[in-house]
């Protein structure tokens, strides 16, 4: 049997999803859970990384294994052991076809940050920026990241000295919504890279604030290169905010 489930969790307790030696990590935790009611061990496969920091809503994994008792019993069985970071909020049976990461067709994140000083209960999940923000300049920015081109300026190596088969990718929706003091920037792509996200939010904010010209970013696409002000947003503003199939 193939179960497929959805998870939220808080990601500043966790080195990201996957898991990683001598560090705990949101895979590693329900892995250690699944394997208390199961009475066996049990390997998950989730859609996707999220770095060191970096949250989501509805991270989405799968694995295989013989239960009987529907994906409700499941779902309680998680809540009772997993600590209140992890949320595992569906459960459901799904094709032997399925698979969390090779069958999902796009993901969406968004960025979130604070105009002014966050307080203690916002910090950690925002930027705060205390600058002014010229928001036509920001949406121009947002529009030039939309459409299949290659976004090699805006990866990080992971440090382990594998590359990517291709750094183009497709961004399909890259939007910006301002609720009072907080905006918040979605992308919406077919994939992303390493850092990607955090690049593309911490590179419009410059456009944002004027340290970086429209010109200088459209520059950085036909070079490929990365620059100083092509720099990553902290990882705590970042949430996985859902996967599409």
């Amino acid at each position: 049997m193939r179960w497929k489930c959805t998870c939220a969790y808080d990601g500043r307790e966790y080195a990201g999803w996957q898991k990683q030696n001598g560090q705990i990590s949101v895979q590693q935790v329900v892995e250690e859970v699944m394997a208390t009611f199961f009475k066996e061990p049990v390997g998950i496969q989730g859609s996707g990384r999220t770095d060191a920091g970096v949250h989501a809503l509805e991270q989405v994994f799968h694995f295989d294994q013989d239960w009987k008792h529907g994906g409700e019993k499941m779902v309680k069985a998680f809540a009772a052991l997993l600590p209140k970071s992890i949320q595992v909020s569906s459960v459901v049976e799904v094709e032997d076809d399925f698979h969390a990461r090779f069958s999902a067709i796009s993901k969406r994140y968004f960025y979130q940050i604070k105009l002014g000083d966050a307080d203690p209960f916002e910090d950690p999940f925002c930027w705060s920026i205390p600058g002014p923000i010229d928001f036509n300049l920001l949406n121009a920015a947002l529009e030039l990241f939309v459409g299949e081109k290659d976004f090699a300026a805006f990866a990080s190596s992971r440090g382990n000295g594998l590359e990517y088969e291709t750094t183009v990718r497709t961004i399909q929706e890259a939007k910006l919504r301002q609720d009072s003091s907080f905006i918040r920037l979605s992308f919406q792509a077919d994939g992303f890279m390493y850092k990607m996200v955090r690049s593309l939010v911490g590179t419009a904010v410059n456009v944002g604030a004027g340290r970086l010209s429209l010109e200088q970013l459209e520059k950085v696409f036909e070079t490929k290169q990365r620059i100083p002000l092509v720099q990553a947003a902290p990882a705590k503003g970042l949430f996985l905010e859902k996967v599409f199939y």
